[in-house]
């Protein structure tokens, strides 16, 4: 790859972000394409997110990918938001049109697809369980229930969050039953799906929760992807039960986005190959 003055701009922003794989898949995929694009990270915390945001219109980057903690709130700071991310009520995906700031969501689609890779899942008439109610939490929710889940059991430690974000998708999907409770039920032998939208386990130590309470045919996601194995994956296993990490929905979501930025689709297969090595 050769940067010169004619050189395209995309990044990320987020806080930590160094740990994203996001760069290398892309900067791969775009040097592959051919295409005379750079992807860059930004560390950004929150008291900095607006003058970050701010620093990249000024500049003319041509898009940017947002991970945590900055899903939600970044909306405020752009012009304008597709319907799905307008739904959703979280961003991961930004295109600079002209200088207006256009937020989508590619987590969903991403998540929906990566399940049907991994496990040949499909969220049709599922009962399914997701922890967290932030911005990948809020994008999870809604793929699953579009496509047509029957049960979706919120846990959140905020009641109020989980309860929020219920009553929202009740509205949109009302033959979805939607619950929330702010720990995992004590017995789950009905749930299809158990998916992990927190950072939990991103430390190596901590579990997101305990799968002992899964039967024996349900499956695991967890959205984290560094380290490539949580305890909640490794605990998992130990049951038997199938499971995965975050790097299909990572590829998944990244595929959305470069057609986004750049008005072509990426070399098939790439980015997940590109994260299996």
């Amino acid at each position: 790859m050769m940067i010169s003055g004619t050189t395209r701009v995309i990044g990320i922003i987020g806080d930590p972000v160094a740990h994203s794989r996001s760069p290398q898949m892309q900067n791969r995929a775009l040097a592959a394409a051919g295409l005379d694009y750079v992807y860059v990270p930004f560390r950004v915390s929150p008291e900095n997110l607006a003058d970050a945001v701010a620093g990249l219109r000024a500049v003319g980057v041509c898009g940017f990918n947002v991970t945590v903690p900055h899903k939600v709130a970044v909306l405020p700071l752009l012009d304008r938001l597709s319907p799905e991310a307008e739904q959703i009520g979280a961003v991961n995906t930004v295109l600079n049109d002209g200088g207006r700031l256009v937020g989508y969501n590619t987590d969903g689609t991403g998540l929906v697809r990566s399940l049907g890779e991994e496990f040949g899942f499909d969220p049709h008439g599922s009962h399914l369980v997701v922890i967290g109610a932030g911005g990948a939490a809020r994008a999870a929710v809604h793929a699953l229930c579009a496509g047509g889940a029957a049960r979706v059991v919120i846990v959140n430690r905020t009641v109020s969050r989980g309860a929020s974000l219920a009553e929202q998708y009740g509205a949109l999907f009302p033959g979805v039953r939607l619950e929330v409770c702010s720990a995992l039920p004590g017995a789950l032998p009905g749930v299809d799906l158990l998916v992990n939208t927190t950072s939990v386990g991103m430390d190596g130590v901590s579990l997101a929760a305990d799968p002992a309470t899964l039967g024996d045919t349900a499956a695991v996601y967890d959205m984290i992807y560094a380290p490539p194995e949580t305890p909640l994956l490794t605990a998992a296993r130990r049951r038997g039960l199938r499971c995965a990490n975050g790097l299909g929905m990572l590829a998944a979501q990244g595929e959305g986005a470069f057609a986004l930025w750049t008005g072509v689709a990426p070399p098939p297969g790439l980015m997940k190959a590109v994260l299996g090595e």
